[in-house]
């Protein structure tokens, strides 16, 4: 029987998400990867109780995350869950729906109503709840008018099924508009979850970021490490069990000599600071105020507990952020 750290809420920062209410760990785990069905269950389990004894409280689900098909992560997740269920109250369990779940014109990617509802019936279904504290809408479609969209969220909120909603991988004037809508029907929008790094400040850039922040909105960071770049993986080249080794990511061709240079300078850096490469590089992510949490993956418990080392040393003086736009700018 699993009985968690009793010290776990002593070291962890709680941020407040946006001008809500709600309150997420700084640092929150991610089942995009390694949660699927021909994972190790025994190991995800493992990170499970480890980020828990860590003070992580948001677990960061979707429909279609799992390998080698959609759902298996929530399922695996659920099955952890039987044997933590007095501890769902300490939880803040999300879930996303957006990108192509099942077969057929009401499974494929979209934002209808259709199929939010039907997904969120499953997701539930399969992870052994009766609500998820946020439900997202997980990628922005163009071709679902947004108000129908916003109340497909809105009436998960009214069913009981979610708390509060989000959205995910929407830019700033798409998350504009579909704010417009929510505060019409007076829903608990609280989130976007953009992808943000060192190496991809596109929230930066659209403005994304200073919205939010003026907005109340928070933001939950997703591939904080670029897909594993900015840790010590790639410091020597490229090894054969890596991800890009494995041509398991796109970001494979980036990873030149110009980008190991930049990779190995950020390391110095951050061996200067008592920290690790992807531990700096976590922190950074945190220094920007809009960010309410950092999602970070694992494939083993070690790495949980050394990525929420980052919060030991959150803070960056002008000299190192100067620093780190040089390295960058290479």
């Amino acid at each position: 029987m699993y009985k968690p750290n009793e010290n776990r809420y002593e070291k962890m920062i709680y941020n407040r998400c946006g001008k809500s209410g709600l309150k997420l760990s700084a640092v929150s785990l991610g089942f995009w990867q390694n949660f699927g069905s021909q994972g190790c269950f025994a190991n995800m389990e493992q990170m499970v109780h480890t980020a828990f004894d860590l003070g992580i409280t948001h677990f960061d689900l979707a429909n279609n995350y799992g390998h080698p098909y959609n759902g298996s992560a929530e399922e695996n997740f659920g099955r952890i869950l039987c044997g933590m269920k007095q501890y769902r109250d300490e939880m803040c369990i999300s879930t996303k729906a957006g990108y192509e779940m099942w077969d057929g014109p009401y499974g494929d990617r979209n934002g209808s109503r259709k199929y939010l509802t039907a997904s969120l019936d499953q997701s539930l279904k399969r992870m052994g709840l009766d609500y998820v504290d946020i439900f997202y809408h997980h990628v922005f479609d163009p071709n679902t008018p947004l108000e129908e969209t916003a109340l497909a969220l809105d009436n998960a909120v009214k069913q009981g099924k979610a708390l509060y909603v989000g959205i995910s991988n929407y830019n700033k004037q798409q998350t504009e508009e579909i704010m417009r809508i929510f505060k019409e029907l007076h829903t608990p929008f609280v989130v976007n979850q953009p992808s943000y790094a060192m190496l991809n400040r596109w929230i930066e850039d659209d403005g994304l970021d200073r919205f939010a922040a003026e907005n109340g909105i928070g933001l939950a960071v997703f591939s904080p490490l670029y897909q594993g770049f900015l840790t010590n993986k790639y410091l020597k080249g490229i090894p054969e069990d890596s991800r890009v080794g494995k041509g398991w990511t796109w970001l494979g061709d980036q990873l030149d000599e110009n980008m190991l240079a930049k990779l190995n300078k950020l390391n110095d850096l951050a061996a200067e600071r008592g920290q690790t490469l992807s531990q700096m590089a976590l922190a950074w992510v945190l220094h920007n105020k809009a960010v309410a949490t950092v999602l970070i993956g694992a494939s083993r418990p070690a790495q949980i507990v050394e990525n929420v080392k980052c919060i030991e040393h959150i803070d960056f003086t002008d000299d190192e952020l100067a620093a780190i736009e040089d390295i960058l700018a290479l």
